[in-house]
């Protein structure tokens, strides 16, 4: 094998690319990679005793990604990143007073995401001095206090928004909405509508319900799983269990996806004996094929037609049927609309868009027809698309030719990214709240709600960006770092609001761009024991498949000084509502038993025996009625549901000039949290700059592989948005496609660069032209690194 050794700029460490080897995803060097990040955090022997806690009973939920758990968990029921998630809050580095003393938070803005979080948990909450330019230790109460006053001066309080991070459980989120909404206000972004807004908006249209009809036991009884833009080997680890057990008892695996991932080829798990001697690991995807970015909604397509005109053939020739007309006749609308449109889809128009060829997409078909019972998963290659909606309501149609949903074995499954973004969901985080549960809201505590609708992400940033935000408030996360246009919405921060507050376990980019006043208030984070009353409490998390179970912390804080998610609100709501409100927020705090009895009042049949459900071993799963094939749309069935134009009026038109840019997560990061600089998945070591192409592209624009590149975005608002320092790579991508890191591409999306119905930020397909950096680019390129 051959490595190719560059030296970074600017610190001397040494990256490089390498071509792909035959070593598969997990592994050993999934094993390897836990105990480096376990060393690298200084708790190696702490962190790996925790580890047999996660995922269990009377146990704590991993704080990544938000897969499943089976009833029956192993005993060691974790994967690769959730250990890293693990092992980053549970460090022994400490960021407290005296770190910030010594720097300032113009020093700090100069330092890469990884280094400042990578500094170590939070320790007391702290206030900005501007004097100073620093953040200074502050009492809990002056905190509370100044920003409850702060809140009280505002006259319009729509210019208030409240941010929620998908890791915040079900107690604290409820608890966030209800004092938003006793404040005044229905702001709240929150991380579904950078992720799968797409999907909770457009699967309703279809099914009439927005999440998974799926649950993990229908992965044991399927026989093909169709993945659509998904990188289940990095963002979902857990899940190639999953696969991997399918294909050991001869299922398949089709797998859509631009670039060509290494677990979703081949894999080695790491809880199997037998897979840990294979060099190679096993295959997984039986056939894998790299559509083009923006040309899932072609293929699905073109699997649909073949599908039809398949059936249209077999009622020729007086054959068994291949669709399920009992069930399309029964429970669907639709059909013969849909079936007309797939009909007359011209196949030289199908490959153009979609990269694939005709002979591609039949051969996926046949495997789909063969099946009797499949799954399709989908993920953000999917709903971070300008016509995200449209696409998963064509995977939707895919299932409801053969039936493929409301049986078991059988269903739609988007895979969820942050361990409880769905939970906060369901529990009332949302900017366009349905009337029902407001009235319920008011009723239970005797309050008059807003019916306003309030703004998401995309919506937050326009106001940001505008002048018209006042005081923001974030729940988790790293807003600041997670959104598009990232530039000019940090300038406005800085420049225009009044007040920042950020709820964080770690340091990060977040705090650095602050309104004029700015707050850091330190958490608990999910591993830690949560003392309330003198009493352990318990949270309760809903993974992606609607399962909900409860999750106790198990180490001890990081600080004394830390406090619960759930206090921290209850110490705002104390500061900033009138004292004569009948909610008693401390009281609430105490007991989150409590909490969860006024969400079952609230939710009086979605959370029936609440208390009593969450001690069940393996949780308990919400009411889903697509699952029991019963409709809650306004036809009363299925509907099979298209766009006509959707083929021509896609900004990813594959006769373009420029190219269409993927924004993707490196193997050792979640989120906008980087664990470290390499990427062993896609041979990557030691940066995060680099633009992985395809080779005849790189042949045809005059570049070599090591050059510099500048991105500059393609976009109608007229205005210049460029990132530049980004090494060209050889990858296996298909033509006139592009891929990079995020967030360190996010400055070039616009946020009107977004899915129509649901303003999820089309991530996934960002318009790009691509330029050689010259001499005195990188020469200043090199400058700003050494810098740094």
């Amino acid at each position: 094998m051959v490595k190719k050794h560059t030296t970074h700029q600017g610190n001397g460490e040494v990256y490089g690319t390498q071509n792909k080897g035959t070593a598969p995803g997990g592994g050993w060097g999934a094993l390897r990679a836990v105990e480096e990040h376990m060393l690298r955090q200084q708790v190696p022997f702490v962190g790996n005793a925790l580890m047999l806690s996660m995922n269990k009973h009377h146990g704590f939920k991993c704080p990544s990604c938000a897969w499943p758990d089976p009833i029956k968990p192993a005993m060691a029921e974790f994967c690769e990143n959730g250990a890293k998630a693990v092992a980053w809050e549970a460090t022994r580095k400490r960021v407290g007073p005296d770190f910030f003393e010594r720097h300032t938070v113009s020093e700090l803005s100069r330092w890469s995401d990884h280094e400042l979080e990578n500094q170590g948990r939070l320790t007391h909450p702290m206030r900005y001095n501007a004097a100073t330019d620093k953040y200074e230790a502050v009492s809990w109460e002056d905190a509370f206090q100044d920003i409850g006053e702060e809140l009280k001066s505002y006259e319009d309080r729509w210019r208030v928004h409240l941010y929620t991070s998908g890791r915040a459980p079900n107690e604290s989120a409820f608890m966030f909405q209800l004092f938003g909404r006793m404040y005044g206000i229905n702001n709240f972004p929150d991380c579904s509508n950078m992720c799968h807004e797409t999907t909770t908006v457009s699967l309703p249209d279809s099914l009439g319900v927005g999440k998974a009809t799926t649950i993990l036991d229908d992965f044991d009884h399927t026989d093909a799983v169709f993945i659509f833009g998904q990188n289940t080997g990095t963002n979902s680890p857990r899940m190639m269990g999953n696969l991997h057990e399918l294909v050991g008892r001869g299922g398949a695996v089709v797998t859509f996806n631009p670039l060509r991932e290494k677990a979703l080829v081949r894999f080695a798990n790491p809880q199997s004996p037998m897979d840990m001697l294979k060099p190679s690991g096993t295959t997984i995807s039986s056939q894998y094929h790299q559509v083009r970015i923006g040309g899932d909604i072609a293929a699905i397509q073109g699997l649909c037609k073949v599908v039809i005109e398949a059936d249209d053939r077999a009622r020729e020739r007086g054959e068994k049927r291949i669709l399920d007309h009992e069930f399309i006749e029964a429970h669907t609308h639709g059909f013969e609309d849909y079936a007309d449109h797939c009909r007359a889809l011209d196949w030289a128009r199908i490959e153009r868009h979609s990269g694939l060829t005709r002979e591609a997409i039949e051969q996926a078909a046949d495997v789909y027809m063969k099946a009797e019972r499949v799954i399709c998963c989908w993920g953000m290659g999917i709903t971070q698309q300008k016509h995200g909606g449209d696409g998963v309501q064509q995977i939707v149609n895919l299932l409801l030719l053969r039936g493929n949903i409301g049986r078991r074995g059988a269903g739609a499954c988007p895979v969820r990214g942050h361990s409880n973004v769905q939970g906060d969901r369901t529990v009332g985080i949302y900017q366009k709240p349905k009337e029902a549960f407001l009235s319920q809201l008011d009723k239970v505590f005797d309050i008059q709600s807003p019916r306003r609708p309030g703004a998401d992400v995309a919506e937050c940033c326009e106001q940001i960006v505008a002048g018209n935000v006042d005081a923001f408030i974030g729940l988790g996360g790293n807003f600041f770092r997670a959104i598009p246009d990232i530039d000019r919405v940090a300038e406005k921060t800085l420049n225009t609001l009044k007040m920042t507050v950020q709820i964080s376990t770690k340091l990060n980019r977040s705090h650095l761009i602050h309104g004029r006043k700015a707050f850091i208030l330190p958490c608990l984070a999910r591993t830690e024991k949560d003392v309330q009353a003198g009493v352990l409490q318990t949270v309760t998390i809903e993974d992606g498949m609607s399962n909900v179970n409860g999750s106790t912390g198990q180490i001890e804080p990081a600080s004394p000084h830390l406090k619960s998610e759930t206090a921290i609100i209850a110490g705002i709501a104390r500061a900033t509502l009138p004292p004569h409100t009948k909610v008693d927020w401390e009281w609430l705090s105490e007991d989150y038993a409590r909490i969860r009895d006024r969400i079952e009042a609230v939710f009086p049949t979605m959370f029936k025996d609440y208390n009593a459900r969450v001690g069940t071993p393996g949780g308990f799963h919400l009411y889903n009625a697509a699952r029991e094939r019963v409709w809650e749309t306004e036809s009363g069935r299925a509907n099979f549901l298209y766009p006509g134009d959707t083929l021509d009026s896609s900004m990813s038109s594959p006769d373009a000039e420029h190219f269409q840019l993927i924004t993707t997560r490196g193997h050792d990061q979640f989120n906008t949290t980087v664990y470290s600089l390499d990427d062993r998945y896609r041979d990557v070591y030691g940066t995060r700059m680099v633009v992985m192409m395809n080779p005849a592209d790189i042949e045809r624009l005059g570049l070599e592989e090591g050059n510099l590149i500048e991105f500059r975005a393609v976009a109608e608002d007229g205005i210049e948005r460029r990132a530049s320092g980004f090494r060209v790579m050889p990858y296996d991508v298909p033509e006139k496609c592009a891929a990079a890191y995020y967030p360190e591409t996010n400055g070039l999306i616009p946020i009107a660069n977004r899915d129509e119905r649901s303003h999820t930020i089309a991530a996934k397909s960002v318009p790009v032209t691509i330029h050689l950096m010259d001499t005195e680019q990188v020469q200043q390129q090199t400058g700003v690194l050494a810098s740094a």
